[in-house]
């Protein structure tokens, strides 16, 4: 099988490699041609690169390791997520229309220009390295426990993720994000159907449909019950979703793709398209960590869930290498777009200032620079192998939200202050770090809590005691309230 999976892995890199290099035709110059695909990407791209970007080694190495451990709650886990992007429909045309009337390039200078401060726009970009870096680590661990696992551990774990972070430097570099657009579109096809084909299988070799559920209720019934085997209690599975919840607005990689679409009709269609490919791609997930509860018992470590289950004879050799790469695929997709957010807001918003020089060769060259010092830290973070990748992931999101108070309060409320943002974002990022590093949950609250309740406290008491941007605030609020009536008379 070692063979074959070098062979899948070897095909995989020339395809994406030509598909990377033709995206390149017609490119033009610029940060927002490299950065945002000049503002062009159609609704159909956007949506299947948006379920590639999110949908990571989290869905079938974390969320499948996640349901091996906690039962049912994973699936509430994830539909959490999907509920909030009801928050995408909320403030992504005010990304939309803000970004091409202010030329933003980067959520963090959207910020920055709405409270009229660059040391703002310089924090969220610094604070989002802080807690990307470790979400990019666990893409990679992803790839390492897969290959390792699929292999037997004819290929290395370390091999793993240097094969990963390869992959991820040649797409994001090639073109930017046209490139990461259409090799998006590429790896989630291939993610997709091949893990609907080996569902299949799998179920099949339970007896199918009908006796996969009866098998699973008679030998693991409480994986279906709640709060499930013991991972999950109420208030563990709301510091956990709460992150989710906010993700799409919070994490950058995410929100970025706001200012992308050619069209609010785009932006729709981008929504409605992830939703539909987000619910079939999480009950596919939830369903194998299920089969893998059944057909590879007693893992110790959860994240190796799906590597087993692959060489547990269940799926086809052929079939288990192409969902392998299915899956490497994925994780390649989110840390590629996390690199090209962290190198425009790294280059853009602290750079720029820092040289006090606007000059788009410059800040481009900052940011290719940038993309290559995040991979070596990610790959370093990654030989750690820290806990379940599921877990890692949130705590990650939990950092980002403490920026979601400002993120609000910039189309909602007027008394918003650059000091309160400031505040918010640094001190309750700081708290909530040295709280993750610790282990130590106040009152017996998650973090996850303290970090949205900490963050918000701040932004509103620090607001109230300083003076509002007052004419940045009706830019941000009326103008945008207006535009958006427009459109909708349109």
């Amino acid at each position: 099988m070692t063979a074959a999976v070098w062979i899948a892995i070897a095909v995989y890199g020339a395809l994406g490699l030509v598909v990377a290099w033709m995206s390149r035709r017609g490119m033009g110059g610029g940060l927002a041609e490299y950065y945002l695909a000049g503002r062009r990407v159609g609704g159909v791209v956007s949506a299947l690169s948006y379920g590639a970007t999110t949908y990571s080694a989290f869905m079938m190495v974390g969320l499948v390791g996640l349901t091996y451990a906690g039962g049912v709650g994973a699936l509430g886990f994830e539909l959490i997520y999907l509920a909030g992007l009801g928050l995408v429909v909320i403030f992504g045309p005010r990304f939309w229309l803000i970004g091409r009337e202010r030329g933003h390039i980067t959520p963090a200078e959207m910020l920055g220009d709405r409270y009229d401060s660059r040391l703002l726009a310089g924090l969220v970009a610094l604070a989002s390295c802080v807690f990307l870096i470790p979400y990019s680590a666990v893409q990679l661990m992803g790839i390492g426990y897969l290959l390792s696992g699929v292999s037997d551990d004819a290929i290395p774990f370390s091999a793993g993720i240097l094969i990963g972070g390869a992959f991820t430097l040649i797409w994001t570099l090639a073109a930017g994000l046209r490139s990461v657009l259409w090799t998006d579109v590429l790896q989630v096809a291939i993610m997709l159907v091949t893990s609907l084909v080996a569902l299949g299988f799998v179920v099949t070799a339970l007896g199918g449909p009908g006796a996969f559920i009866d098998t699973v209720e008679a030998g693991h019934g409480e994986w279906l019950a709640v709060p499930g085997p013991g991972l999950f209690d109420f208030v563990t599975f709301v510091g956990l979703t709460l992150p989710w919840l906010f993700f799409s607005i919070s994490n950058p990689q995410v929100s970025q793709r706001l200012f992308t679409t050619r069209s609010l009709g785009a932006m729709r269609t981008m929504i409605i398209g992830f939703l539909v490919l987000g619910f079939v791609y999480t009950l596919i997930s939830v369903l194998w960590g299920f089969a893998a509860v059944q057909l590879v018992p007693g893992l110790e470590q959860a994240d190796l869930a799906t590597p087993r289950l692959l060489r547990s004879g269940a799926v086809p050799v052929g079939v288990a290498v192409i969902l392998m790469v299915g899956i490497m695929a994925a994780a390649v997709s989110t840390v590629d777009s996390i690199l090209l957010a962290l190198a425009s807001m790294v280059s853009r918003d602290v750079y720029r200032p820092l040289i006090r020089a606007g000059r788009g060769p410059g800040e481009l060259a900052a940011g290719k620079a940038v993309v290559l010092a995040v991979t070596a830290v990610a790959l370093g973070f990654a030989y750690l192998r820290l806990d379940l990748i599921s877990i890692l992931s949130v705590a990650s999101s939990i950092g980002l939200l403490v920026t979601v108070p400002a993120i609000v309060g910039a189309f909602f409320w007027r008394r918003g202050t650059a000091a309160g943002a400031v505040t918010s974002v640094a001190v309750a990022g700081t708290a909530v770090t040295v709280l993750q590093l610790t282990g130590y949950d106040p009152l017996g609250v998650p973090v996850g809590i303290w970090s949205l309740v900490l963050a918000t406290a701040l932004f509103v008491g620090v607001s109230y005691a300083t003076e509002p941007p007052a004419a940045r605030a009706a830019i941000f609020i009326d103008d945008v309230d207006a535009a958006l009536r427009r459109h909708r008379i349109r």
